[in-house]
Parts: structure tokens; C-alpha cells; sequence
């Protein structure tokens, strides 16, 4: 099985521990993004894993390449140019007090990208599933319509697509993600969202929900669910329900709908190491399972499994194999010590 994701890889740099910014004097680095963290879980599940992008010539272009070389994913098809790679700065929350992301990627070699750049008609021969997310077309309009290219050569080639809607307010605006993602989404085979991005994108919203309180109705993210289906075409529809009662504790389920039936997932209680590509790693798991032709009950509860383990995990990347994912999934969540 073969999977192709195309999107921004960027430098994560984030303080030690839980230090602020402002007290920080050293900052760890790493790599990631939406579409590089989807192709790194895949590749640790044992799939074929290709992601798509275009990253500097310079050392620090070849450090993002190579951190995902070592986990066995496709880079051959990699663009290189440009002048920069895209920095996000990260403070991790403690207790009541949130994360913080700020966003250095204003001209990355990626947001300067042209169509030309890419051949989809070659980069996705013989792949089974292709996956971007919200991020990437927001990045400029010469990547909207790269990503709408790269949408329609899928279709044409019967390949399932898969969109991670991923609304950023510091990339776009509301009216203009739900006129590009509109767009793009009459050619997206399985939606994944998670509380907010249907309301955000689309207006599309869960009755007697509040998620930045932390209250979430379960029940009513079956017609945001079905709104979306009926909207679009969506053959499947996944949303993820986190239940935040602090920066370190959430509870974590998810919802999928397959245009006839709707199914939740069991809820973890999570406390938090590293919440950054939670969605992503939920986002690999769907895909993983659906790939593998896993029933809808447990395609939903594979996929909420990969991302609570996530959660325990430093860095963007879900670094987790299929059997601690099935043993989660199956009942194991004691987190003893495995000897």
C-alpha cells in the first residue's frame, strides 16, 4: 500500500521543558508538519510512505529531509529551491496556562512553489491514497492550486483522497479557507475535522458545544458529520472530541460517520506530553485502517488509539508501531511496565 502526502516540513524550536519564551536562553530543535508527521506514522505502521514538498538546497533543507529519511519515508520526490524552511516556535502549557505557537514562515521555499514544480501525473503512480491538509493550500494561492491539481489528477487516477481540514487564523481567513476548501473538497473521498474546523471553514456547527470551554456534545457532531457528508460526498467523515479540562489533561475520543451508520469511539483520559500532531497521528491511523479494510468500529477506535499515544510522545512525530496501537485499542491502557 502506498500512501502520498504533500505539505510544508518545518523547524520546530520550543524552549526546554516548560520554560517560557521569554525565560528561554536555548531551544530545542526538531522537525515537522501536518503532512510530514502523517507520512512518518505511516511509515512506522509499514506502509509505503511518500511526502511531498520543497525545502532549500542549504543544510538546514537537508536536516528536514533527512528526519524523515531515518524513518523510512520517501523524500525522492522532494523538490529542491527556494531560500528558507519554515520555522514555528513552540511553548508548551502547563496546568491552565495554553501552548503557544508562533509562525516564522512568511516566503518558505514551499509558499513559493509553482505548479510546474510538480509532475502528479508521475509522483502518483501506483499510490493508493493521497493526503493533504487545511495548512497547505493556505500557505499562498500558487499552493491552493498546486493542491487542486494534485486533487484532480487523483481523482482521475481512482486514488482515495483525504483532507485533514486543519483551520489555521494565523494563515488565512475564514472566507477565504471555506472558498479555497470548498473548492478543493468536491474531490476529497474521507474529511477529517475536529471540533471547530466545520464551524470555522464551513459554518457548520455542533449544537450545545462550547470547545474552548472544554464542552463538547457528542451528539451533536453527528449532523456536523452528516452536514458535511451531505455537503461534499464525503464517503467518510472523522472528527476528533477533545474534552480539555487543562493544558496537561484532556479526554480524547473521536466520531466516524460512513454516510449510514456513526460510531465513537471509547474516551481516553490523556495527561499530556506533547500535543503537537494529535491530529495528524489520528489522521495516520484512519488512513492505516482503512487501508488494511478494518471494520468501521475498529477503524475508529486504531485511529483514537495512535493519537492517545501520541499525546505521551516529545515531538511532532507519532513514533509508535501497529501492535502498541492494537494493544491500546484492545483494552490495554494501564501503561504498565512491559517486561
Amino acid at each position: 500500500m502506498k500512501v502520498v502526502t504533500f505539505g510544508e516540513i518545518m523547524l520546530r524550536l520550543e524552549p526546554e521543558g516548560y520554560f517560557r519564551f521569554i525565560q528561554a536562553d536555548r531551544y530545542n530543535a526538531s522537525y515537522g508538519g501536518g503532512e510530514a508527521n502523517v507520512a512518518v506514522s505511516l511509515a512506522n505502521f509499514g506502509l509505503d510512505s511518500k511526502f511531498v514538498s520543497k525545502l532549500p538546497r542549504h543544510e538546514i533543507g537537508q536536516a528536514a529531509v533527512n528526519s524523515l529519511r531515518k524513518f523510512g519515508v520517501d523524500t525522492s520526490d522532494i523538490v529542491r529551491g527556494g531560500e528558507r524552511v519554515g520555522i514555528y516556535y513552540l511553548e508548551k502549557g502547563a496546568s491552565q496556562r495554553p501552548s503557544k505557537v508562533i509562525y516564522d514562515r512568511a516566503g518558505s521555499s514551499i509558499s513559493q512553489a509553482v505548479r510546474e514544480d510538480f509532475d502528479w501525473d508521475r509522483i502518483l503512480e501506483g499510490a493508493d491514497w493521497f493526503h493533504f491538509t487545511g495548512i497547505t493550500p493556505a500557505l499562498s494561492d500558487n499552493v491552493a492550486a498546486i493542491c487542486l491539481e494534485a486533487v484532480k489528477k487523483a481523482r482521475e487516477k481512482g486514488i482515495t483522497v483525504s483532507c485533514d481540514l486543519n483551520y489555521r487564523n494565523k494563515l488565512w481567513s475564514v472566507q477565504k479557507a471555506g472558498q479555497v476548501m470548498g473548492e478543493l473538497c468536491k474531490y476529497v473521498d474521507v474529511c477529517i475535522a475536529n471540533e471547530e474546523d466545520a464551524q470555522d471553514v464551513f459554518g457548520i456547527r455542533a449544537a450545545d458545544t462550547d470547545a474552548k470551554s472544554g464542552q463538547v456534545n457528542r451528539e451533536g457532531y453527528k449532523d456536523v458529520a452528516k452536514g458535511l457528508a451531505d455537503q461534499f460526498g464525503f464517503r467518510k467523515v472523522a472528527i476528533t472530541l477533545r474534552t480539555s479540562l487543562s493544558a496537561n489533561d484532556n479526554g480524547w475520543a473521536a466520531l466516524l460517520y460512513d454516510g449510514q451508520e456513526y460510531y465513537f469511539s471509547k474516551n481516553y483520559a490523556m495527561h499530556i506530553v506533547d500535543r503537537v500532531g494529535g491530529g495528524d497521528s489520528f489522521g495516520a491511523g484512519l488512513i492505516y485502517a482503512c487501508l488494511r479494510g478494518m471494520e468501521p468500529e475498529g477503524l475508529i477506535e486504531f485511529a483514537v488509539a495512535a493519537s492517545c499515544l501520541k499525546h505521551s510522545i516529545e515531538g511532532d512525530f507519532n513514533l509508535v508501531t501497529v501492535d502498541e496501537v492494537l494493544k491500546l485499542a484492545g483494552g490495554d491502557a494501564s501503561g504498565r511496565v512491559q517486561r
